[in-house]
C-alpha cells in the first residue's frame, strides 16, 4: 500500500480480519499486537 501511495518502505500497521466478527477477546489480542507494531516503529516510544 505504501508503495502504491508513492511511500516505499513507509511502515504501517495491519489488523487481521475479519474484524466485525471478532469476540472482543480477540479484538484486544489484535489490539495488543498492532500496538506493539506500532511502538516498534516510533523510537520516542520504546522504553
Amino acid at each position: 500500500m505504501a508503495r502504491v501511495l508513492g511511500l516505499p518502505g513507509y511502515p504501517f500497521a495491519v489488523i487481521e480480519h475479519p474484524v466485525s466478527s471478532a469476540s472482543d477477546a480477540e479484538l484486544e489480542q489484535r489490539a495488543r499486537l498492532v500496538l506493539k507494531c506500532i511502538e516498534d516503529m516510533i523510537p520516542a516510544a520504546s522504553p
